[in-house]
């Protein structure tokens, strides 16, 4: 995906690596069933679980912090939102290829993102993008590498070990610029939800139903990958030959499906917390061909059948 050189000033960049980070404390369930992982397990199980984000509801029940946070103008940071000292975004973006990818996409993203906003009359403030390296910290609790990249609906943060986008193609297969650029976006799409307050609707449906809660996860997450598509999509002239099939491959090899038949077990749907293979194929696809926000109701059906008499 060609992608213009970020603006510095235009995105809001946090930087831990080389800063302690934070203390690892306990393991995470990453909504695989069966039980929990502990932090330092790199196997391809618990890298895909938490590929593209450990679900932001189980990182709110699983650590500290709720809620969430007031938004700003359209463009501006959100409130908080401020760099180690010392360090600055073009500093941070530029230590490596893989940070000016992600800084790229990043950018991209506010541009396309705010104006969908401000045709809506909604409030929209940018969220924060967080490197750190093997351990850091976020609003939610402890940042690890194990956990994948997530988003931190706290302190708005899309957090990144960028190593992650080796084992990603190393591990799970997820080749190409595009499969790495997806990241960032399905990230981006769980902010959009926490804008919209639907997270928190997610999350109080979640403790009223716990029975549903993988359900309504596997919903949250299939949103947020058809948003990484509408993103795409309004930037169509930017995709290069084989994008799209670069995406849509890693949206298959991150389904909850292929990660257990890979980690040797049986799928069970029951236990499903990001959705199939098929799903999110499907789900990343309707984005991509519709570039369209209201084409990405993934709960539109369990509404119908809530309304019937």
């Amino acid at each position: 995906m060609r992608l213009d050189d970020f603006d510095p000033n235009a995105i809001d960049v946090e930087d831990q690596r080389g800063s302690g980070g934070g203390s690892l404390g306990g393991s995470l369930p990453l909504g695989l069933g069966g039980g929990r992982l502990g932090c330092g397990t790199l196997v391809i199980a618990l890298i895909a679980a938490a590929v593209f984000g450990v679900n932001p509801l189980q990182l709110i029940g699983a650590m500290q912090g709720t809620g969430s946070p007031d938004t700003a103008e359209v463009g501006g940071p959100l409130p908080g939102q401020q760099p180690r000292a010392g360090t600055t975004a073009s500093e941070s973006c530029t230590i490596d290829e893989a940070s000016r990818e992600s800084c790229n996409a990043l950018s991209s993203l506010n541009k396309t993102w705010a104006p969908i906003f401000r045709e809506a009359g909604a409030p929209f403030g940018r969220p924060k993008l967080v490197f750190y390296a093997q351990m850091g910290r976020s609003g939610c609790g402890a940042a690890q590498s194990a956990m994948g990249p997530f988003y931190c609906p706290t302190d708005n943060g899309i957090y990144l070990d960028t190593d992650f986008y080796r084992q990603m193609s190393e591990q799970l297969g997820a080749t190409g610029q595009f499969a790495r650029d997806y990241v960032i976006a399905h990230e981006y799409g769980h902010h959009i939800q926490t804008l919209t307050g639907l997270s928190d609707k997610v999350h109080q449906a979640q403790e009223r139903h716990p029975g549903q809660a993988n359900a309504l996860s596997v919903r949250l997450e299939l949103q947020a990958d058809c948003y990484a598509g509408v993103w795409a999509a309004r930037n169509r002239d930017r995709l290069e030959p084989g994008d799209m099939e670069s995406g849509l491959n890693a949206a298959h090899q991150i389904g909850d499906d292929t990660l257990m038949k890979n980690a040797g077990r049986n799928p069970s749907p029951e236990n499903f917390t990001h959705g199939s293979s098929a799903q999110r194929m499907t789900w990343l696809r309707k984005g991509l061909e519709t570039g369209d926000v209201n084409s990405c109701d993934t709960f539109a059906d369990q509404r119908t059948r809530q309304a019937a008499p």
